[in-house]
């Protein structure tokens, strides 16, 4: 058995199957590794979406902000936005199973053997890896709950910027969900700025890519979100595979014994 780590696909699903045939991946044999971003903004979300769902077992996902978005507009009462592709997904016959299996998903997922975590976004270097699991299991509980829908009616937001233990309710919740799903830049005390999309040496004064902080653990991190860093972290331990496939970039996906990366164009 292989596992294999994939970016945001996004609705690229034409490039998915291209980049799952030039690694011979089998779903009875090997398992996918999603990074969060299934959908959205690309030509065909439907697919993508049921393809990954329909691994059952051969996949492991982490939701990212597109995916949480398809939950808010299905179950919060938000509307799709001008650049959404999602309408073949809400009116499909097989919406709610989607969603309902959209809801099961993870935000973080720890392989202790590897020593290795996937989160969309990353994790923050002022959380450790435990507290990251457990604060990822607190809102994982949370979407899977009767206050789903109160959850997703008021998941938007930039505030609060920063951690803090006292954080409580729907603050503390949208707080986790910024760091696992919308963090790029960030402040040594914690404080994110989300406007910032650019590549990792534009950051924002006072703040730096998440990646480059001192940190409490030693695990690998996969993560995706961030097209504008093109895979590139220069350090082994932090592996971005968001390479702006959707834009007309690359879809990456790694082998995660053996580091290897295997990439589909995007044209």
């Amino acid at each position: 058995m292989t596992d294999y780590a994939i970016g945001d696909i996004q609705g690229c699903h034409d490039r998915l199957l291209d980049v799952l045939d030039k690694a011979a991946f089998s779903p009875s044999r090997d398992r996918l590794w999603v990074a969060g971003d299934i959908i959205n903004r690309g030509p065909s979300s439907l697919a993508a979406l049921r393809y990954v769902a329909a691994l059952g077992s051969s996949a492991v996902v982490v939701l990212g902000n597109h995916d949480l978005h398809l939950l808010a507009v299905a179950l919060g009462g938000h509307s799709p936005r001008k650049k959404d592709t999602l309408t073949e997904i809400l009116e499909a016959p097989d919406c709610d199973a989607l969603v309902a299996w959209l809801q099961r998903q993870k935000l973080c997922v720890h392989d202790r053997e590897r020593n290795l975590v996937m989160a969309h976004a990353g994790i923050p270097h002022i959380w450790t890896l435990d507290q990251s699991i457990a604060f990822s299991q607190e809102v994982e509980a949370v979407i899977q709950s009767g206050e789903a829908a109160y959850y997703f009616t008021h998941m938007y937001g930039n505030e609060p910027a920063r951690w803090s233990d006292d954080l409580s309710g729907m603050d503390r919740w949208r707080m986790i969900t910024n760091y696992f799903t919308r963090m790029r830049f960030i402040a040594a005390d914690g404080t994110l700025e989300l406007a910032a999309k650019e590549s990792a040496d534009q950051a924002p004064e006072g703040y730096a890519p998440w990646f480059t902080y001192d940190r409490p653990d030693d695990a690998q991190i996969v993560f995706g979100h961030w097209a504008a860093l093109e895979g590139v972290t220069h350090d082994d331990r932090f592996a971005a595979l968001d390479t702006g496939c959707v834009w007309g970039g690359r879809l990456t996906m790694m082998n995660l014994d053996s580091g290897e990366k295997i990439h589909c164009d995007c044209p």
